[in-house]
């Protein structure tokens, strides 16, 4: 598509961040769009990276970001502004002429779903869909990263503790939900397609403490705990109360196995298999151990 410029929103976040490292180590002119532009020092210093600050929570601050823009990344933070926020972005978006949104969406988008954030997907990809503009949705599944939240467990206790019982999950590096976003912004035959995207298996909990003892060296158990009990310890370690029912609900649909199913589409999209957990542990293993280090995407 030669080399005209893509804008990803949520720049400066952990998914958006990589996907920008990524689109300019292959040379890809990329705008990042973030809040502000004194977060995104780091993304400056790249090689054919350009900052464009705006909000998506005011629509009149985006038509600068969007100008000349034909594919667009579109992510944002689950918070309850989500679906607003996104929704901004659409209508900006398809205002200023840009021809192709991929949505990083989540991986069980149903309008009527118990979980809040599974709704405000699947309304997002609707309004998307209705938007005139080509869409492609990556459905992702449960980031690896998530259980970087057990480290003061896991440092403290030696343990995992969540409310999964004996729930699998098929959670997917974070590395590779950004090489499949590089390839569909890049490539073409994406239009209109939705790609539910996972890791290459579906884990217990126990499973996970397993890999994740082999991985660290210590030994790691999984300790399942009420959901009752798993909201308390949540709020008391301070999480807003709106994510920690979120949360709740998340979980509540794991456990009817709703994110057990693997998803070929990583390696459809790029030629090979997608990362597995245990070269995510071990890729990470310091972080798991409680020493300082940085997370390896």
């Amino acid at each position: 598509m030669g080399s005209a410029t893509i804008l990803v929103t949520g720049a400066t976040g952990l998914n958006g961040g990589e996907v920008v490292r990524r689109l300019t180590a292959r040379g890809v002119p990329v705008r990042a769009l973030v809040r502000s532009s004194a977060r995104a020092a780091g993304l400056a210093a790249l090689p054919n990276v350009e900052i464009a600050e705006g909000d998506m929570s005011k629509p009149a601050t985006l038509a600068e970001a969007l100008r000349g823009i034909e594919r667009a990344l579109l992510i944002s933070s689950s918070d309850p502004m989500m679906l607003d926020v996104q929704s901004n972005f659409i209508e900006a978006a398809a205002a200023a002429g840009v021809k192709h949104v991929v949505k990083l969406s989540g991986i069980i988008p149903e309008l009527d779903s118990p979980f809040r954030f599974a709704r405000m997907h699947a309304e997002i990809e609707r309004r998307l869909e209705a938007s005139g503009m080509a869409f492609t949705h990556l459905r992702a599944g449960e980031f690896m990263t998530s259980y970087f939240r057990q480290v003061p467990s896991i440092v403290a206790k030696g343990a995992l503790f969540l409310p999964m019982e004996d729930a699998k999950i098929a959670s997917i590096d974070v590395g590779d939900i950004a090489e499949v976003a590089v390839t569909v912004l890049t490539g073409s035959g994406h239009e209109g397609k939705a790609y539910p995207i996972t890791g290459p298996e579906a884990l217990s909990m126990a499973a996970v403490a397993e890999k994740l003892s082999v991985a660290t060296g210590k030994a790691i158990r999984y300790i399942n705990v009420a959901p009752e009990d798993a909201k308390s310890a949540q709020l008391a370690a301070g999480l807003p109360p709106y994510l920690v029912d979120g949360l709740a609900e998340l979980f509540a649909e794991r456990r009817k196995g709703k994110e057990a199913q693997v998803s070929p589409f990583v390696q459809t999209i790029l030629g090979r298999g997608a990362t597995s957990f245990s070269e995510f542990a071990e890729r990470n293993a310091a972080i798991f151990r409680g020493e300082p280090a940085l997370a390896k995407v």
